[in-house]
């Protein structure tokens, strides 16, 4: 199983979307420092998270979240995954 997740800046509430076969252990790597493209906007959190059967399927969904470039669009997302 694979996951397409989106990860907020605690620092500036940037976001950053990944995809991974374990997004605990990246989200660890990310707050680590271990990630170029995020250390300088540490500490995140996970905010949103969908799982995939394949990888090839999480790839797509990541590139397509990406191509968005909608901080609206991801705002929505994570909107409709929190409780009332």
């Amino acid at each position: 199983m694979f996951f397409v997740y989106i990860l907020q800046s605690v620092l500036n509430g940037r976001f950053y979307i990944g995809y991974s076969e374990s997004p605990e252990r990246r989200l660890a790597e990310h707050n680590a420092g271990k990630v170029k493209s995020t250390k300088p906007y540490r500490p995140w959190k996970k905010v949103y998270l969908e799982s995939y059967g394949s990888e090839i399927e999480a790839m797509r969904r990541e590139k397509a979240l990406k191509a968005m470039k909608s901080r609206i669009y991801i705002q929505t997302l994570i909107d409709k995954t929190r409780p009332d």
